[in-house]
């Protein structure tokens, strides 16, 4: 395995862990094409562009990214806009514990 694989390999493992371990401070899953987010607010609205487009405006606040190449993946806020779709799933803490009761 070269340095490189060998980097993100444990890149991934290090925020699957991350991930374990903050699911459980948040309300909300949510996902665009592009990233996958922790939240406690989602507000989602959907828009048209003056062409007659429908898309998709997505506010999150007090959020966490998953994304192994940002330094620090909690953020008070964010903004999406697109054109795709956004799944946005309300999490039942009690299957999270459930579910997350792994050994490392």
């Amino acid at each position: 395995m070269s340095d490189i694989e060998s980097f993100e390999s444990d890149s991934e493992l290090a925020l699957y862990r991350e991930y374990r371990d903050v699911i459980k401070i948040f309300r909300f899953v949510v996902e665009t094409e592009r990233r996958f987010y922790l939240a406690n607010d989602v507000d989602v609205k959907v828009r048209a562009s003056g062409g007659g487009d429908v898309f998709f405006e997505v506010n999150l606040t007090d959020a966490w990214v998953w994304d192994i190449y940002r330094s620090s993946r909690f953020v008070r806020s964010v903004r999406v806009v697109t054109f795709k779709d956004v799944n946005v799933e309300e999490l039942n803490k009690q299957d999270i514990t459930r579910e997350l009761d792994i050994t490392d």
